[in-house]
């Protein structure tokens, strides 16, 4: 193994995309959870929180903020114990958590395209807020945020951390200016009793738009908490990042839609602090955007290694997917997709539950997994396809499309696992089952 002075740049910053995170290189859970807080915390939560209170009155909304919270929390800590403890990110993770090889790539590709086409929606909204504020070519803006996040994204952990740290207060700066400015013509109690402004939203269609908009980040949740030291720091970083951001930026949002009677978000802070906070909560679309390239940069250099056989590393990896991303928002041609990226949100969820249910119940893999983590490397190998996750995973996706009650990610979710479960219960009987063994390198 190379000494750190002698690893390139490249290397240096590749963040174990195909290994373990060691023990020595895991983080204080305080700053995990403020990047938590940063995903939560962006414009697509505020427009959330003004898009519920629009339809719902105040009680309402904070009670579909509140479960879809807690279904965000639950998936986040569970798939979260599973990354940090085995020091792995999603796609590595689920070579031995029911996916194996074949499943490991579809989902590899499923993460990819999804993040990646959530990348390049995200810069666009960044281009063109920036667009309407000082002028200047869309396209050119797209370009300029794009290449930005892709430097960013980069140096890995790191980096992802300081913007974080940067754009988190900038932020919370600019909504406590905009909710005080509001404050100043309306009492809290006035706020909280005004009627709904527009077409009512049921309390099930609430939940689910605030579970919905974030559960593909839950699902990935494993690429952040790889590098948390505990099983306390995951449940800590999730509770705190998930509950404050829901909660603070999502019914902040609520009551700066009941007094200005609109959901256009833009509008109100243009209208309670001007050009430069619209600039600071533009600018916060990179909390979460950095994060959509990391986690595609993640998924597709699983995909080549299980695909190929090639050890590409991250950083080039996500310079070539920050350039696409940024190559389609410049092109505009993402809107054409959006329809598509909902559907891979209902194919997203049921991969929780079927990870969930492997690693927490069937534990196929258990004793692999021990005695290579004691070592701090990988098992030495996994099975080549699982017939069980692939017939589970398209059967929850069916409920997740056509089921109309409850939420719909949620119910692709839950199915996802209980399908695995049983099925596996009568494949497995007692014993071990493997289809195909594929051997590791390390």
């Amino acid at each position: 193994m190379k000494k750190e002075e002698d690893l390139t740049i490249a290397e240096k910053y590749d963040d174990y995309a195909l290994s373990r995170v060691p023990t020595s290189e895991r983080k204080h859970w305080f700053g995990i959870a403020t990047m938590r807080f940063g995903q939560i915390s962006a414009l697509s939560q505020f427009l959330l929180g003004a898009a519920l209170g629009y339809g719902m009155d105040f009680w309402t909304a904070f009670w579909a903020i509140t479960l879809g919270a807690v279904i965000l929390e639950v998936v986040s800590i569970f798939v979260g114990v599973a990354g940090m403890k085995e020091g792995m990110s999603t796609t590595l993770l689920v070579r031995w958590a029911g996916f194996g090889k074949l499943g490991s790539i579809l989902l590899s590709l499923v993460i990819a395209i999804s993040m990646i086409g959530w990348f390049g929606i995200q810069n666009e909204v960044f281009a063109n807020g920036i667009h309407q504020i000082v002028g200047g070519p869309v396209w050119l803006w797209s370009i300029v945020t794009g290449v930005s996040v892709t430097l960013i994204v980069l140096f890995g952990i790191l980096s992802l951390g300081f913007t974080a740290y940067v754009t988190v207060p900038l932020f919370l700066l600019v909504v406590f200016y905009s909710i005080s400015n509001v404050l100043t013509q309306f009492s809290i109690g006035e706020l909280i009793n005004l009627p709904v402004p527009g077409p009512e939203i049921p309390l099930a269609v609430g939940a689910s738009m605030v579970a919905g908009g974030f559960i593909a980040g839950a699902i990935i949740t494993p690429d952040m908490s790889r590098f948390n030291r505990s099983v306390g720091d995951v449940i800590k970083q999730t509770v705190i990042g998930i509950t404050f951001g829901e909660y603070i930026i999502g019914l902040i949002g609520v009551l700066l839609a009941h007094a200005a009677k609109t959901s256009d978000v833009i509008s109100i802070v243009m209208g309670t602090s001007g050009v430069i906070g619209t600039i600071v909560l533009i600018t916060a679309t990179l909390k979460i955007n950095d994060w959509n390239l990391y986690s595609s940069s993640l998924g597709v250099v699983n995909l080549i290694d299980l695909g190929f056989g090639k050890r590409v590393n991250r950083t080039v990896v996500t310079i070539i997917l920050g350039l696409i991303g940024t190559l389609f928002s410049v092109l505009g041609i993402l809107s054409a997709f959006e329809s598509f990226l909902v559907l891979l949100g209902v194919a997203l969820p049921p991969v929780g539950g079927i990870l969930t249910a492997e690693y927490f119940i069937v534990k196929r893999y258990a004793k692999e997994l021990k005695e290579s983590r004691e070592k701090g490397v990988l098992p030495d190998s996994y099975e080549a396809w699982n017939p069980v996750t692939l017939v589970a995973w398209i059967a929850a996706i069916i409920v997740g499309l056509t089921i109309d009650w409850g939420i719909p990610s949620v119910n692709s979710l839950v199915a996802g696992g209980v399908l695995y479960w049983l099925i596996s219960v009568f494949v497995n009987r007692g014993k071990k089952v493997t289809y195909g063994e594929v051997k590791t390198y390390q």
